[in-house]
């Protein structure tokens, strides 16, 4: 773009523009990579391991039963931008599958996924042909063989890199179809909901599949990727969250790039009357996040990235005359678990009375 104006000034103008830019959106993008603190591993013995196959090889999700032994009623419960190939965040660092099953919802965690945004990437990520990095452990999600059949499918440390992500068809093909076989759960009127990169994916697969997803539920997600600027801290932090390129993904504002765009298809969650609960905190801290200084540091501003895209959305939907969608916007609250746990609590009774 411009590249004839960019070559007149000379590659050192070039340099300095790369650096300055760089410099704004690093500490931004470092943080959109995921939730400010460090995660520790909760196993949640309630739960079992569930193996599909896929294009990008063998994906593990984790699967809690509902209370009353139902299977007409499932969320999907989507991870942030740092996540890892042993268990969902929503797992390791919340509480929320107590509620969920609580309240007779089946919960479905996949496992993986760093940096996808949980969509179909046009290309497998690498930076000028070279691997920038193996993206994860090589224990889990589309990284060892089949749990199934033993095979080695996908050999380890390649997801997303050796492979091409491919997680819309994942989601709404093989582990749906997946799940309805084998486990005879309802492969419609679905809830799905996520945190951050998963915020913005949920609303996505709910948009494109309302089949599928009757309801979605957006936490501190980014909800206008287009806005200036976006594309910037978002292809900063997938190269601090696995070394990831957002070109693989998506190219610039082409088709590809506005379809993930919530802000774009907001029209379609409109006409398919999907439920949305969307929220985002204020950035100012509670009670209990004032523990841990770097949850200061780097989950204010990313609230506050979140929330004003939230609130851009919340004006889009209110101009086409959105009605299903419910907004919250906490007084108190950060880029962090806490947060987010507070809200699928105050979501679940929306969500029970939407699904199934």
């Amino acid at each position: 773009m411009r590249g004839g104006r960019l070559r007149a000034r000379g590659t050192g103008w070039l340099k300095r523009s790369v650096l300055v830019s760089l410099a704004v959106v690093l500490p931004l993008g470092a943080g959109v990579a995921g939730p400010a603190g460090t995660a520790t591993a909760a196993f949640n013995p309630s739960g079992f391991d569930f193996w599909v196959d896929s294009e990008m090889g063998p994906i593990k999700s984790r699967i809690f039963p509902a209370a009353d032994g139902n299977t007409s009623r499932v969320v999907y419960a989507l991870d942030g931008m740092r996540a890892q190939d042993d268990l969902n965040g929503w797992e390791k660092d919340t509480e929320v599958v107590r509620g969920l099953t609580a309240a007779n919802i089946n919960v479905v965690m996949p496992v993986g996924g760093q940096s996808s945004f949980y969509a179909d990437w046009n290309a497998p990520s690498n930076f000028f042909g070279i691997d920038a990095g193996s993206g994860g452990s090589s224990t889990g999600s589309a990284a060892t063989g089949s749990a199934m059949t033993g095979s080695s499918i996908a050999p380890a440390q390649v997801a997303g890199k050796k492979n091409t992500y491919k997680w819309e068809s994942f989601l709404t093909n093989n582990l749906r179809n997946a799940l309805s076989s084998r486990l005879g759960f309802n492969p419609n009127r679905n809830g799905v909901f996520g945190l951050s990169m998963g915020g913005s994916a949920a609303l996505t697969l709910a948009a494109y599949h309302p089949d599928q997803f009757s309801f979605a539920g957006s936490f501190s997600g980014y909800l206008n990727i287009s806005a200036p600027g976006m594309r910037e801290a978002m292809r900063v932090a997938m190269v601090s969250a696995g070394g990831f390129n957002i070109d693989a993904m998506a190219p610039p504002w082409g088709p590809a790039w506005l379809r993930m765009d919530p802000f774009v298809f907001a029209p379609r969650l409109v006409a398919n009357g999907t439920r949305v609960w969307v929220s985002s905190a204020s950035g100012i801290p509670g009670a209990g996040d004032v523990s841990n200084p770097m949850e200061i540091v780097q989950g204010v501003p990313l609230e506050l990235l979140a929330m004003v895209n939230t609130r851009a959305f919340q004006v889009r939907m209110a101009t086409l005359g959105g009605g299903n969608a419910n907004f919250d916007f906490p007084i108190t609250g950060v880029h962090n678990w806490r947060n987010w746990e507070t809200e699928v609590n105050r979501m679940i009774p929306d969500l029970s009375a939407n699904i199934g």
